[in-house]
């Protein structure tokens, strides 16, 4: 059995593309969530291995989400997922103890790196 991984991400077609990249790759997706407060209840629902999340998102921001999770669960593994320009937020969230970041658009190769650095 792979990793488990809950994929976060408000926009579907995000959520389609993470998840086609990692599950060829040995990876489980266990859930998905499309705003913070989702991430949140399903992280502590599911217990998954890692987290691939957004930063952008309405009702709450993947900052946040992150910032919760990780103070329930210091060892929680979250790799950030983003647009460019948003620089000073995953500056935050690295200060926050995220384990990577990855830009949109990416490529597979790169989000298949960073889960699996963030796995280590």
């Amino acid at each position: 059995m792979g990793k488990r991984v809950l994929v976060v991400d408000d926009a579907n077609f995000m959520r389609m593309i993470v998840k086609d990249t990692l599950m060829p790759n040995g990876f489980e997706i266990v859930g998905e969530a499309t705003n913070g407060n989702e991430a949140v209840s399903k992280y502590n629902e599911l217990k998954p291995d890692l987290v691939t999340m957004d930063i952008t998102m309405k009702v709450k921001d993947g900052l946040e989400a992150a910032r919760e999770i990780l103070a329930a669960d210091p060892n929680a593994r979250i790799v950030m997922v983003t647009a460019l320009g948003q620089e000073k937020m995953l500056l935050d969230a690295i200060a926050l103890g995220v384990r990577d970041f990855v830009v949109k658009p990416f490529t597979k190769e790169r989000i298949i790196s960073a889960v699996e650095k963030a796995l280590q």
